[in-house]
């Protein structure tokens, strides 16, 4: 493993060079072979209910880093049969579901316009020719002519996404999407290729990283904080991928696969990730089953393992108060301690950022401060988020050395 503290900011490596052919590849056999290319956005994978035929989607994401050349990667990860699109435009969004004009364009797949993803995998889209900025809406809009089944996607968007009838993929009004959402069906990652010496952070976490309590459309979650920070910085680390999921857990499936069943989907295989940013286990911890820190523990020694195997460095995150949580008592506050004493002070981890330290309220550290509950005293505010976010040692993301220039 070639881990560097001492990283080169902003070192130079080769230039990422994007294949044209469509690759569709199964996470089912625990593969992980990333693309070249920087992700610059992402949202973990679940199962979202039943597919509706003849339906289509208008996803509203926003980007982190900069570059061209953009592909999109669908899944279908939880689909228990083939699911077709037959028509993928992605644009940039001007307001609403309205794009902006001239800017709506097909993605291809191995160069044609439609795709067909079996049941478990994901496709990446061909390369879209052109520059596609940092910190924009990007629209990707999708129609799935004959679904059925269990549809893959990302329940709690904190973005307004929307919904059709009929296939309305190619226009650039607004005036056949008037439904929404605030889930995102089937897209799970967009890549560029970036300058010279990008790398991307991914952000594997729960509903406090999936933004719950951040204000909505605003892009306010704590992990688009630190992608502001990151634009701004000297530093090689300008991608960022949120891979929170609403009550997830580290060991048990539950709200989504477990962090440890969709590592390897979620994280290891997104192209251009340099580290990983693990800030999960609160869930494990208040939950009625007799866990305890050592399994809590073990999970992320397993998590470290796998992510320096594929050489990338791990940031731990402190677990943060939740007194005045429902499910919080004396024996779980025994086990978050115990649990931030492994994170601080074993050495396991490349580096640490001590959220329960920004967040716990100076008069109760069990309880978070108020300045910064949302309200239920787990999930912080947009203030909290954004505490959060300038916690974190920019250096501790950019320790991976990226190596030669390829050939």
């Amino acid at each position: 493993m070639t881990v560097r503290f001492a990283a080169k900011v902003g070192s130079v490596a080769g230039v990422l060079l994007v294949a044209s052919a469509c690759q569709s590849t199964s996470m089912r056999a625990g593969a992980i072979d990333a693309p070249a290319g920087v992700i610059t956005w992402g949202a973990s994978a679940s199962r979202l209910g039943e597919a509706v035929a003849d339906r289509g989607y208008r996803l509203v994401v926003h980007t982190s880093v900069a570059g061209s050349d953009a592909r999109i990667r669908l899944s279908n990860a939880f689909g228990d049969r083939p699911v077709t699109f037959d028509s993928v435009y992605a644009g940039l969004r001007r307001t609403g579901a309205e794009l902006v004009r001239g800017s709506n364009r097909r993605l291809t797949f191995g160069g044609a316009r439609s795709v067909t993803v079996p049941a478990g995998e994901t496709v990446l889209s061909d390369p879209l020719p052109g520059h596609l900025p940092a910190a924009s809406d990007l629209a990707v809009s999708i129609h799935t002519p004959d679904a059925a089944g269990p549809v893959t996607g990302h329940w709690m968007g904190m973005q307004t996404s929307y919904v059709t009838s009929g296939d309305h993929t190619a226009e650039e009004s607004s005036t056949s999407w008037a439904r929404t959402t605030g889930s995102w069906f089937y897209l799970d990652a967009v890549s560029v290729r970036a300058r010279r010496g990008t790398g991307a952070v991914v952000a594997l976490g729960d509903s406090i990283t999936d933004g719950w309590h951040s204000t909505a459309d605003r892009n306010r979650r704590w992990p688009d904080y630190l992608a502001r920070r990151l634009r701004r910085a000297d530093t090689g680390v300008k991608g960022v991928a949120n891979e929170g999921i609403a009550g997830n857990k580290v060991l048990a499936d539950g709200a989504g696969q477990s962090a440890l069943n969709r590592l390897d989907r979620d994280v290891l295989s997104q192209p251009g990730v340099r580290t990983v940013f693990l800030f999960e286990g609160v869930n494990d911890i208040k939950a009625p089953t007799g866990v305890t820190d050592d399994d809590v523990i073990g999970g992320y020694q397993e998590v470290v393992e796998r992510a320096h195997a594929a050489d990338k460095c791990v940031v731990g995150a402190t677990v943060a108060p939740f007194k005045g949580w429902s499910e919080w008592d004396q024996d779980t506050e025994a086990v978050r301690r115990k649990v931030n004493t492994f994170i601080r002070t074993s050495g396991e981890f490349d580096a640490v950022t001590d959220f329960d330290r920004i967040l716990r309220s100076p008069s109760d550290p069990a309880r978070i401060r108020p300045a910064f509950d949302g309200g239920d005293h787990i999930h912080p505010n947009d203030k909290g988020m954004r505490a959060m976010a300038d916690a974190v040692d920019l250096k501790s993301l950019d320790c991976v050395d990226p190596g030669p220039d390829p050939d």
